[in-house]
C-alpha cells in the first residue's frame, strides 16, 4: 500500500472518529433528559400505579391534566392543520405572486415568534371578551403555533415532487384542484405528515401560551371547550415552583407520563410512514 493511500485512509478514520464524537455530544443532552425523567418519574408511577393517571391533583393524580393535554392537542390539530395545509399549498402553487411570497415570509417569522406573545394575543382577543379561560382559547393559541410548522413542511414537501408529475396530470385533463389535492398531496404525504407530527409535538409540550388561556383545572374532568382546562406542561410548571417535595415528585411523574404519550403516539406513526413509503 502506497504512503498516499495510507495517509488518505488515516484521514478518513480520523474524520469518522471526529464526526462520531461530535454526534455523540449532540445527542447526549437528549438522552440525559430522557434518562433523568425516567429515573425520577418512575418511582411515583410504581408507587401509585393507575391511580396516578386517573385521580385528581388533590388525590395525588394527574388525570384531568392528561385529558386536558389530549383535548388541547386534538382541538389545535383540527383547527390548525387545514389552515396550514392551504397556506402551504398556496405558497407552493403561487411562489412568485405577492401573496405567495408574503405567505412564506410570514410563516418563517411565525416559526421564530415567541409563543408567550401568542398566548397574550389570544387572551386579549378571546379570553378577556369571554370573561373566562377556556380550552378553546388554549387550542386557538396552540393552533397558531402549529400552523407554520405544518405549512412550511407542506410547501417544502410539495416542492420536492418532480414537475413532470404535475405536467402529466394537467395533460390528462386534471384541474388545478385535482392536481394539488389528488396528485401532489398524495405524493408528498410523507413530508406533510412529518410536519403535522412535529407541529403536534411542539404544541403538546407548550406551556407559555397556556398561562394566559386555559386557566388550569386539575380537580375535575372537563371536556367542555368553553370551560377552563388543565394540561400536563402547565401542571409541571406550577408544581415545580412549589417548595413541597411531594409536588416535585408529582411533577417528575407527570413529565414521564408526557414522555410516554409522545413516544407511544409519534414513534409508531413515524414507523408506519417509513414502511408505507417503502411499499
Amino acid at each position: 500500500m502506497s504512503n498516499t493511500k495510507r495517509i488518505r485512509l488515516i484521514k478518513d478514520k480520523i474524520f469518522l472518529i471526529v464526526v462520531s464524537f461530535l454526534t455523540f455530544l449532540a445527542v447526549l443532552p437528549l438522552f440525559h433528559i430522557i434518562f433523568s425523567i425516567i429515573v425520577r418519574g418512575y418511582p411515583i408511577l410504581a408507587e401509585r400505579g393507575i391511580s396516578f393517571l386517573t385521580n385528581t391533583l388533590s388525590d395525588g393524580g394527574i388525570g384531568p391534566a392528561i385529558v386536558g393535554t389530549l383535548l388541547l392537542t386534538v382541538l389545535a390539530t383540527l383547527i390548525g392543520v387545514p389552515l396550514a395545509f392551504l397556506a402551504g399549498a398556496y405558497a407552493y402553487e403561487f411562489p412568485k405572486s405577492f401573496i405567495g411570497r408574503a405567505t412564506k415570509v410570514l410563516l418563517q417569522i411565525m416559526l421564530e415568534f415567541p409563543t408567550i406573545l401568542v398566548g397574550t394575543f389570544v387572551m386579549a382577543v378571546l379570553v378577556v371578551p369571554m370573561g373566562t379561560y377556556s380550552a378553546l382559547a388554549g387550542a386557538i393559541a396552540l393552533a397558531l403555533i402549529l400552523t407554520p410548522y405544518v405549512a412550511v413542511y407542506t410547501e417544502e414537501a410539495m416542492s420536492e415532487i418532480p414537475r413532470i408529475y404535475k405536467e402529466g396530470a394537467y395533460a390528462l385533463g386534471c384541474t388545478r384542484a385535482q392536481v394539488i389535492f389528488k396528485v401532489i398531496t398524495k405524493m408528498a404525504k410523507k413530508g406533510i405528515l412529518t410536519g403535522i407530527l412535529i407541529g403536534m409535538a411542539k404544541v403538546a409540550g407548550e406551556t407559555a401560551p397556556l398561562l394566559f388561556t386555559v386557566g388550569g383545572l386539575y380537580e375535575t374532568y372537563s371536556l367542555n371547550p368553553l370551560q377552563p382546562i388543565g394540561a400536563i406542561p402547565l401542571l409541571i410548571y406550577n408544581l415545580i415552583q412549589s417548595p413541597s417535595p411531594e409536588d416535585h415528585k408529582i411533577a417528575w411523574g407527570a413529565a414521564l407520563v408526557m414522555l410516554i404519550i409522545f413516544l407511544s403516539i409519534f414513534v409508531p406513526i413515524r414507523y408506519a410512514l417509513k414502511e408505507d413509503i417503502k411499499l
